[in-house]
């Protein structure tokens, strides 16, 4: 608060004490004159002067001056108080004026000292205020820019944009005597005294443009070398999938061949590592897709049951193969068809099972898929009974190149990317995953995404049998396929109960009227054969198998087992073992062996197709003209494009066109893409009909299928080659499939 000073009397205060002055001046005149007209009267002898009425008079006059001065004091009062409140009001009014030029000397301070810059211009652009800061920034004094229109010196400017609430922004590079500097300026309109000013703010973000600069600059650098990777890599797989190809094919032309047993061996050995060799290429493009972001989801209807079913049975060879159980169970609470990318998901469970399949060397592996607690997602749990991963290790597990088993003594092979991929992929599912681990029991992966169910696809879930008060006895060596198997026939309604081995499983026998007995057949010939003959009294006596034990059939069948289950069992098999029409073999039809398919019939006549090979590599077009003759057709090579052009052109004006083209993209001269186009015209000029061509390459990446089909390509068959794939690409007589 401002010290108090003397107030000056103002000039108001002085006419009111003259006016006072000269009213007090007048009543005196007039009461002297009063009393002197009444003392000359009283003397004067020629005066006929009556006294009582002068009397009366002057005490007329005499009560008008008093009350004349009763109406001068009051008047007088009143003046006075006016007087103190007036002096009060202007007392804060010069407070509130000394308080408003303090507050003006603040905000010019203000405005002076801080780092933006500030001007103001009025309607003909002309500069009415300008801080120091734009002043340091012209390189002028104020008093140089006050009433011009200087601007600054501009190399540079953004567009402007208006926000919401009326201001303008944009950014300028100006030429300044300290060099160029980035000013992000903002402009809005104000009022000054009648008129209106546009007031612009420039804030100097010279340090945040060269940090944004270098920032893109690193980014482009990155996306530069992740290109490089992923050309490297493109490069680097095909380059491994060529000799590949024909080291695989080569192996499995020779498999057909009369071999020895220790021939056979290193045959299967080699083989083995030579697929070992292919997924580790796969995984590196794979990862480095992810890396590059040009993974894409394709969402599409399909069956979850039947899906995670389907995964479980095509590993289940190889986790038996090492004697260990897989098996999957699918909450019945779930939709029975979901969206989402199957493919991917796939891969994911893939990786997961495969992964615990390696570390794992008894008991085994299941796969659990159960709601979550949110709507629209569900939770896929894969539990092994392997090696376990430390507390310490179960972060690092999800890194590139890294495992659980770890040094110079560990026991498993793998280069770590199954992981890496699978925690990538469920995150650009917008899911999560999660690991639990004890060093020695096992390990439980858990994945939470979002599967949202089909509303518009067919409900083709099957139907449940009524098992309410049925019970069931399941002998098995092994708990997890028989926890499993007792969870779902629980949820059906039935009483379960588990034993390990036929001895404890005859003691129970006499004791329940069994509505069905399973055995495993892992308890072995003997004593499944044995437990079949004590439950001869039940109705439903069902062994389970896998798929290697086929040939058993039969004799399980003597041994008086009335059904048999494929492991790992589907629901949709163990619930038509309770139909009323069961017999052995009913529901085999739901069973998805895991036993090599036949060679699919593709051959439109007895002599088989008319098929021209474009392959310049020596070894890959032996090996792909060998297994063409293997399944049936007729195979003509050529080692360039040019001459796949030639010799097409030339079968079909010699009337024997050819029925497929199976096209390598990489060879000398011209590629398979270019000849492909060639042809495409050729077609469309002669207007001949449309050749079925599928490319033959080792490039697996999707830009490399979508070039293929641009360039007019109906397939696209990768490489390393086997029959299995190439009879598949050809088996549609009017096109061809993608087989990779």
């Amino acid at each position: 608060m401002r010290p108090r000073k003397a107030l000056r009397k103002p000039a108001i205060i002085t006419r009111r004490v003259l006016t006072l002055v000269i009213r007090a001046f007048a009543i005196t005149t007039m009461a002297f004159g009063v009393a002197f007209g009444f003392l000359s009267a009283t003397t004067s002898a020629g005066s006929h002067y009556d006294p009582n009425l002068f009397a009366i008079g002057v005490a007329a006059l005499f009560g008008a001056a008093c009350g004349g001065m009763g109406l001068m004091v009051s008047r007088i009062r009143q003046m006075k108080r006016e007087l103190r409140e007036m002096e009060g009001r202007l007392d804060a009014a010069e407070d509130r004026h000394w308080e408003f030029k303090e507050a003006q000397e603040r905000a010019r301070s203000f405005f002076e000292a801080q780092g933006d810059a500030i001007v103001r211009r009025d309607g003909k652009t002309l500069i009415t205020y300008a801080n120091d800061t734009f002043c340091k920034l012209a390189g002028r004094s104020r008093s140089e820019l006050i009433g011009t229109a200087f601007v600054l010196p501009v190399a540079a400017q953004s567009e402007t944009v208006t926000l919401s609430d009326g201001t303008s922004s944009y950014d300028q590079k100006i030429t300044t005597p300290d060099g160029p500097r980035w000013i992000a300026w903002r402009e809005v309109v104000v009022r000054a005294d009648d008129a209106s000013e546009v007031q612009s703010v420039g804030r100097d973000v010279t340090d945040r443009v060269k940090a944004e600069h270098a920032l893109a600059e690193a980014r482009d650098l990155a996306e530069g070398a992740s290109r490089a990777k992923s050309r490297f890599l493109a490069m680097a797989s095909h380059e491994i999938r060529t000799p590949l190809n024909g080291i695989l094919g080569m192996a499995d032309l020779l498999s057909d061949t009369p071999l020895t047993p220790e021939q056979a061996t290193y045959l299967a050995a080699m083989k083995a590592s030579g697929n070992t060799l292919v997924s580790f290429v796969d995984d590196l493009l794979d990862l480095a897709k992810i890396e590059a972001g040009r993974l894409d989801l394709t969402p599409h209807p399909f069956e979850l049951a039947r899906f995670v079913e389907e995964a479980a049975e095509l590993l289940g060879p190889r986790a038996q193969a090492k004697g260990l159980e897989i098996c999957a169970y699918v909450d019945e609470r779930l939709p029975a068809r979901v969206i989402g990318d199957a493919a991917r998901l796939r891969q994911v469970l893939f990786n997961l099972v495969g992964n615990a399949i390696k570390f794992t060397e008894h008991g085994g592996v299941s796969i659990i898929v159960e709601p979550d607690h949110l709507p629209g997602r569900i939770t896929i749990t894969v539990r092994d009974t392997g090696i376990g991963i430390a507390a310490e290790d179960q972060a690092r597990i999800f890194h590139e190149f890294e495992q659980a088993d770890i040094g110079s003594t560990r026991r498993y092979d793998g280069i770590g990317l199954g992981l890496t991929i699978s925690k990538r992929l469920v995150e650009r599912m917008s899911g999560t995953i999660a690991i639990e681990s004890i060093v020695g029991k096992g390990s439980m992966f858990r994945v939470t995404l979002p599967l949202p169910p089909d509303g518009e696809g067919q409900n083709t879930a099957f139907t449940a049998p009524d098992l309410a008060g049925a019970d069931i006895l399941i002998v098995a060596p092994a708990a997890i396929e028989a926890s499993l198997l007792a969870r779902r026939l629980q949820r059906w309604g039935a009483r379960t109960t588990i034993v390990p081995d036929e001895k404890v499983a005859a003691a129970l026998l006499p004791e329940h009227a069994w509505s069905a007995v399973l055995a495993d057949r892992a308890l072995g010939t003997a004593a499944s054969a044995l437990l079949a003959r004590e439950a001869a009294a039940f109705r439903r006596r069902i062994v389970l198998i896998t798929p290697a034990m086929r040939h058993e059939l039969p004799a399980l069948k003597q041994a008086g087992f009335t059904g048999y289950l494929i492991k790992p069992v589907r629901a949709a098999s163990l619930a038509a073992r309770f139909a009323d029409n069961d017999d052995f073999d009913h529901g085999q039809n739901s069973e998805l062996l895991a036993e090599p398919a036949e060679t699919p019939s593709i051959a439109p006549d007895h002599d088989g197709l008319s098929i021209l090979v474009a392959e310049d590599n020596e070894i890959n077009a032996l090996l792909a003209r060998v297994l063409l003759e293997k399944l049936g057709h007729r195979p003509v090579v050529v080692e360039s494009g040019g001459a796949a052009i030639a010799c097409w052109r030339a079968a079909h004006e010699a009337g024997a066109p050819f029925d497929r083209v199976l096209m390598d993209l990489h060879m000398p001269g011209m590629d398979g893409l270019e000849a492909t186009r060639a042809i495409r015209a050729i077609e469309a000029e002669e207007q001949w009909p449309r050749t079925p061509i599928a490319a033959l390459t080792a490039n697996a990446a999707a830009e490399d299928r979508m070039a293929c089909l641009a360039a007019g390509m109906d397939g696209f068959v990768v490489k390393p080659l086997d029959r299995e794939r190439l009879a598949a690409a050809l088996v549609a007589p009017g096109t061809l499939a993608f087989a990779s």
